[in-house]
């Protein structure tokens, strides 16, 4: 497959619309947040890939469950309740994010869904309130799409690699607090958050886990990349062998990083994801002991 089915995508071409769609992202997570019962290691939290887009999947209102979808196609936010009710909102050029979040919480409140959220961002440097950003509304459609491709892709390589596990992991989840895709296993082991963890760790990191994902980048780390690392952290894990020979160790970050680039220019990106998710993987599980016989297919 060609480099162009793979979408490029610099940070630099895109970092507007990526600061005004995240705004957007962040509503409707919050939103899932707050109607969707709580979950160990806040598995209630991500959306979800569909066809088109994103999705809350169904959330619950009292005896009514209502859905939000991004389309990223024809560039709208489906608002869908169970008794029938609708709601559309075009995405364009100009819609500010505080615009964004009126209309979203008017669409709910017609369609008669209570929800209060906290309208301040969460997991980003330089924090918002997302009811008066007004600053943020850049929407370049083509960019917007060329992400969602990237995320198609790149999420079937996850799927295939989420098959394999016969212990407890998560579904292959986006994470709306830092626009990046997850996917982890667990080995059934307790595990002690960091010391002096704030809520969202405390809640993460209460298990011992391998974590993999795919970042589309920000200014933290400005090019798109897959990663996995293990926690507990385990000794020695940066000295492992992984494949490709373009991975490697990030002692910043603690993690174990792929390049984007570097998969769009191999013959087959699809495979080299998978090697990445497969050679990771097992360093993470054979440093920290993992009985790997008893949780793999």
């Amino acid at each position: 497959m060609s480099a162009e089915a793979w979408p490029a995508l610099p940070l630099s071409s895109w970092a507007d619309t990526r600061e005004t769609l995240h705004g957007y992202i962040q509503v409707v997570g919050k939103i899932r947040l707050a109607l969707a019962p709580l979950e160990r290691e806040w598995a209630n939290v991500p959306l979800y890939l569909t066809a088109r887009g994103l999705t809350t999947s169904a959330m619950w209102s009292g005896d009514r469950s209502v859905q939000i979808d991004f389309d990223f196609n024809a560039h709208t936010l489906e608002i869908a309740a169970s008794d029938g009710g609708r709601h559309s909102i075009a995405l364009g050029e100009g819609l500010s994010v505080a615009s964004f979040y009126e209309q979203v919480m008017s669409a709910l409140y017609v369609l008669g869904v209570t929800v209060r959220i906290w309208p301040m961002q969460v997991e980003v440097p330089h924090p918002v309130r997302l009811d008066g950003d007004q600053t943020h509304r850049s929407y370049d459609a083509e960019a917007v799409h060329r992400f969602w491709q990237m995320l198609t892709r790149v999420a079937g390589a996850f799927a295939e690699h989420r098959a394999a596990f016969r212990g407890r992991h998560t579904a292959v989840s986006f994470f709306w607090g830092t626009l990046d895709l997850g996917y982890a296993r667990f080995s059934g082991r307790p595990a002690e958050p960091p010391p002096n963890s704030d809520k969202i760790y405390r809640g993460a990191m209460d298990a011992e886990q391998i974590e993999a994902g795919f970042w589309a980048g920000d200014e933290r780390f400005p090019e798109p990349a897959f990663y996995c690392f293990g926690y507990p952290p385990a000794g020695g894990i940066e000295a492992a062998m992984l494949r490709p020979a373009q991975a490697f160790w990030s002692a910043p970050h603690g993690e174990f990083l792929l390049r984007y680039g570097d998969v769009r220019s191999t013959p087959s990106p699809r495979a080299t994801i998978l090697e990445f998710l497969r050679s990771s993987y097992d360093a993470c599980a054979n440093a920290a002991g993992w009985d790997r016989t008893g949780l793999e297919a």
